[in-house]
């Protein structure tokens, strides 16, 4: 069952109740991505720094939301989209309330780790829900509120958990998450009442075979790129500013704002750069993208104690830029080279690839660095709480970053030529039969 773009998704569940709870829980999730790793220093002195521990509360995180994913897709079809949220926004509320009072690194970690498995499922039900409930413009409008507020839990999440440790302690960040989500799981009533059957929840939202397409493929390495460029230094960089430069976490919270602005401030420009010049398309922007993120990260390696922390405010704002830029232009663009009876599939497969490279290189940047600063001299006996970001070695952790940021650079820089070959193939292919037509 599908609805016209003036007609209600259900007579039982209002367009606007069911987007509302959506995006209020979908809110969370990247918040939660973002925002959890600037307390990692705070965490580290009340619990202790036990390296696979501490790194547990990012990392577990974000590996059992990227492996459920999978899951809840299968489940959702079986159960319903709108029972299959519920679900997650229960077990994400659960882990939250377990994370604010848990006594240990263990138990924190078992909590993230539920979280994580139900936040795949909050994501994995939104995206089938709104692709069920929806369509055509209403569709489109819905997955551009859908990736904005994405982008916003994502730019808002180390500034205001900063904010709450430097206030209340590292336990009011989840207080918060589930405070947030309790709330839409009373509002998620109305997406159980969705229809449950296989037309209803679009059918299977993962078909890898659409990779062979040049177009798709090109597009799902953006986000990819993204995953690396900024979101890994958006999770750490806080901690970061804490080892190198002492700083609070509610001051390496506030500074982020910097990365994070130009989050909320690229895509509407870039909209109305692209409605005024035809020539600006999907792939220059995507190629200005992919350079900033490079830049950013070059830049990054002025991160010293002997370099003034405001060195580092350019590629900051160019890392935010590279992640801002193609934000609201990717899914769109992506599933314009896919069939239309399957861009419920392809959707579901972007952000399978989007959420999972977010997951992997977070916990590959943590283990990269953890490793680093264990081989430099004077980290002997300390090394947890230098990688966990605590002061006092700032030219341990400062020479620990430069092998990852040589990491980021190498993986962006690879992923833009990957993106450039199979863009400009699928120009070719979709030129082609034009070519064709006018031979004959």
């Amino acid at each position: 069952m599908t609805v016209n773009e003036e007609s209600e998704p259900t007579t039982t569940a209002p367009r606007r109740a069911v987007l509302s709870v959506i995006l209020l829980a979908q809110f969370v999730i990247p918040l939660s991505i973002a925002g959890t790793a600037v307390g990692l220093p705070s965490i580290s002195v009340e619990l202790g720094s036990e390296p696979v521990l501490l790194q547990g509360i990012v990392n577990g995180f974000n590996i059992a939301f990227a492996l459920s994913t999978l899951l809840w897709g299968a489940i959702a079809d079986r159960i319903g989209s709108g029972r299959a949220f519920s679900l997650g926004v229960l077990a994400v509320a659960l882990g939250s309330i377990l994370s604010a009072v848990s006594p240990t690194l263990l138990v924190l970690d078992v909590a993230r780790v539920l979280a994580g498995v139900g936040s795949a499922a909050v994501i994995t039900g939104a995206t089938a829900t709104i692709h069920s409930a929806y369509e055509g413009s209403a569709r489109t409008r819905a997955f551009a509120a859908f990736g904005m507020v994405n982008g916003l839990g994502l730019a808002a999440g180390p500034s205001l958990s900063g904010v709450l440790i430097g206030l209340l302690g590292w336990r009011a960040v989840f207080v918060v998450h589930a405070v947030v989500l309790l709330t839409a799981l009373v509002g998620s009533r109305a997406l159980r009442r969705l229809p449950t059957s296989a037309e209803a929840t679009g059918g299977p939202l993962f078909d890898p075979g659409l990779l062979r397409i040049p177009g798709f493929l090109a597009m799902v390495l953006i986000p990819v790129a993204g995953a690396i460029g900024f979101v890994t230094f958006l999770t750490y960089l806080p901690a970061a500013l804490q080892a190198i430069y002492g700083f609070s976490a509610g001051a390496a919270g506030s500074l982020m704002l910097v990365m994070t602005l130009p989050v909320l401030l690229a895509p509407p420009v870039v909209h109305r750069i692209m409605a005024r010049h035809a020539r600006i398309d999907e792939g220059v922007v995507s190629l200005a993208a992919l350079g900033c993120l490079v830049f950013a990260a070059l830049g990054f390696f002025a991160l010293s104690p002997d370099v003034p922390v405001w060195w580092a405010v350019l590629p900051m704002i160019l890392a935010g830029a590279g992640f801002g830029l193609p934000l609201g232009i990717i899914d769109g663009k992506a599933l314009s080279f896919v069939p239309a009876d399957r861009s419920g599939t392809a959707a579901g497969l972007l952000n399978f690839f989007r959420i999972g490279s977010e997951a992997l290189f977070v916990a590959l940047y943590a283990v990269v660095l953890t490793e680093a600063v264990r081989v430099q001299p004077g980290a002997a006996g300390v090394a947890e709480q230098i990688a966990a970001g605590q002061p006092g070695h700032a030219e341990v952790y400062s020479h620990a970053l430069v092998p990852v940021l040589w990491g980021v650079v190498t993986v962006v820089v690879l992923l833009g030529v990957g993106f450039l070959v199979l863009y400009r193939r699928a120009l070719r292919d979709q030129a082609a039969p034009a070519r064709q037509e006018i031979r004959s």
